[in-house]
C-alpha cells in the first residue's frame, strides 16, 4: 500500500486500488468512517484559473459529469466531489465506494469461467440502463471494461464505475489510450482518439461476449507493443469468432447434462445484439445506450413470449396424447378386448369368463331378492292376506325424551289392541272394522259469572 497522504482537506488517501495509463484510483476516507473511491488524472494543473488549459478542460468535463447525478441511477456510481490535490496539483474526482467484486474477478476461480444465461441477461439489462442514463445527459464514459463494472453486494446491482476518461480532453484521451492496459475493450475509432456514444456500445458488446464465452473477441496474448497492435488490428479488421463453440468449450465439467444443454440455449436476439454492438463502423451499431436498452427490453419480452408459446404448445401436445389414450381405452376393439370379424364377435377367454360369472351372480341375487320379498310380507293367522309393516323399535325414534317414550308406548298398546279386534272381525265376518275412537279429554267449562247488577 502506498504512503497515506491527504488528497484534499477532509479527504485521506488510504492507498491505490488500481493504477494505469489513464490515471490511478485510490481508496479514500472522509473525516470519519465514510469510504470513497478517488480517481486522479495524471495531467497536472499548474493554475486553478481559466488561464490554465488543463484546468479549464477539467472544469468543463466535470460540469457535464455532474449532470449524471442530477437523477440518481442504481447502476451508475455517484460522483461525490472533485478538485485538485494539495500535493502535486493533480485533478481528481471522488466517487462512491462500491463494496463488491468486479466482472473480471467474477470470471476468475473459484467462480466459473462463464456466466449463466440468467445472470448474463441481468448484467446486459443493468449495464445498458447505465449507458442510457449517461448518454441521455450527453456523458460518454469512454472506458467501459469488465473491471469497471462492479457487483454491489449490498444492493445486488451491477454498477458502472470510473468516469476518468469522461473528464479528459480529446488530446489527453489520445495520449492516455496509447498507454492504456485494456486495449481488448477499445472500439476501432479509439485508435484515433475519438470517443463517441457508439464507442461505449462497442465496449459493452465486448463485455457481453466475454461473459458469454469466457474470453474477449481479440485477446491480448503477448505483452508489449506487438501484442497491443495485434489486438487493435483485430478490432479494426478482424472477424469476431462465433461465440457458441467457445461457450460450449468453456462449460464447466461439473454441470449436469440438462444444465449444459439449457445453458447452450442462447437467445437468438442476444446473439444478434452482440453482433450489432461489435460492428466495425460506428454507424452500424446502436446509436446510443437508450436504443441499446430498448433492444434488450424488446428481446427479453420476445423471449418471454416464446417461452409462453412453447409452454402452450407443450400443453396442447400432452393433451392430444391423453385424448388418444382415452380413446384407445374407450374402444375395446382397439385394445384387443373385442374383435369384430364378419358378424362374429371374438372375445378373450378371461373377459368371457368374467361376464359369465357376473351373469350367474346377478341371477342368484335376483332369486334371493324374490324369496326375501315373499317372506317379508307377514300375514294374519287367518290367512286374510293383510300385510303388516315391519316392527321398528321406539328407541329409533329421534329426538326423544322420557315423556315422548311413555306416550309412544301407550300409543303402541292401543294400536295393537285395535289390530287384534280387527283381525277377529275379519275372521268372523260379522261386522266391519271400525277404527277405535280415541276420546279427547273434555275441556273444563268455564263458570259463568252471575250478574248482580248495580242497586
Amino acid at each position: 500500500m502506498s504512503k497515506v497522504f491527504t488528497i484534499a482537506e477532509g479527504l485521506e488517501n488510504l492507498g491505490a486500488l488500481r493504477t494505469g495509463g489513464q490515471g490511478s484510483v485510490y481508496k479514500g476516507r472522509r473525516t470519519g468512517v465514510i469510504y470513497s473511491a478517488v480517481k486522479m488524472i495524471p495531467t497536472p494543473v499548474y493554475s486553478e484559473s481559466g488561464e490554465d488549459k488543463n484546468y479549464r478542460n477539467f472544469q468543463n468535463e466535470v460540469a457535464k459529469l455532474q449532470k449524471v447525478n442530477e437523477i440518481t441511477n442504481p447502476n451508475v456510481v455517484k460522483i461525490l466531489s472533485f478538485g485538485v490535490t494539495e500535493s502535486g496539483s493533480f485533478p481528481f474526482i471522488e466517487m462512491e465506494y462500491i463494496d463488491g467484486p468486479d466482472l473480471s474477478e467474477l470470471l476468475q476461480p473459484p467462480h466459473e469461467k462463464i456466466f449463466m444465461l440468467k445472470e448474463l441477461l441481468k448484467v446486459a439489462d443493468q449495464l445498458a440502463c447505465a449507458l442510457a442514463h449517461c448518454h441521455k445527459v450527453g456523458v460518454k464514459h469512454g472506458d467501459i471494461k469488465s473491471n469497471n463494472v462492479k457487483y454491489n453486494i449490498n444492493t445486488g446491482n451491477y454498477v458502472l464505475l470510473d468516469f476518468g476518461l469522461a473528464i479528459m480532453s480529446e488530446e489527453q484521451r489520445r495520449s492516455s489510450i496509447r498507454n492504456a492496459g485494456a486495449v481488448e475493450f477499445m472500439a476501432p475509432e479509439q485508435s484515433d482518439g475519438k470517443m463517441l456514444m457508439q464507442t461505449d456500445v462497442y465496449s459493452y458488446g465486448v463485455i457481453l461476449y466475454e461473459l458469454l464465452t469466457g474470453q474477449v473477441p481479440f485477446p491480448l496474448n503477448t505483452s508489449g507493443d506487438t501484442g497491443r497492435n495485434n489486438v487493435m488490428m483485430g478490432h479494426l479488421e478482424g472477424k469476431v469468432p462465433d461465440p457458441l463453440p467457445l461457450r460450449k468449450a468453456a462449460l464447466p465439467g461439473n454441470w449436469g447434462t440438462d444444465k449444459r444443454e439449457m445453458e447452450m440455449q442462447v437467445p437468438a436476439w442476444l446473439l444478434a445484439l452482440i453482433d450489432k454492438c461489435l460492428q466495425k463502423k460506428p454507424e452500424d451499431r446502436f446509436p446510443d445506450g437508450q436504443a441499446l436498452h430498448d433492444a434488450i427490453v424488446n428481446g427479453t419480452l420476445a423471449t418471454a413470449g416464446e417461452q409462453v408459446n412453447i409452454g402452450a404448445s407443450t400443453l396442447l401436445s400432452e393433451n392430444e396424447k391423453l385424448q388418444t389414450k382415452l380413446q384407445e381405452r374407450s374402444d375395446p376393439e382397439k385394445v384387443g378386448i373385442l374383435r369384430m370379424d364378419k358378424g362374429v364377435v371374438h372375445m378373450q377367454k378371461s373377459v368371457f369368463a368374467g361376464l359369465v360369472f357376473l351373469a350367474a351372480l346377478f341371477m342368484v341375487l335376483f332369486v334371493v331378492s324374490k324369496a326375501g320379498n315373499s317372506n317379508s310380507a307377514q300375514y294374519g293367522a287367518d290367512g286374510a292376506g293383510v300385510p303388516l309393516k315391519p316392527y321398528k323399535s321406539i328407541l329409533l325414534l329421534k329426538p326423544y325424551n322420557y315423556d315422548s317414550l311413555v306416550h309412544t308406548q301407550q300409543f303402541a298398546r292401543m294400536k295393537a289392541d285395535s289390530i287384534a279386534k280387527w283381525r277377529a272381525a275379519v275372521s268372523a265376518e260379522r261386522y266391519k272394522y271400525t277404527p277405535p275412537v280415541i276420546s279427547q279429554p273434555e275441556k273444563p267449562k268455564k263458570k259463568r259469572k252471575k250478574f248482580l247488577g248495580i242497586f
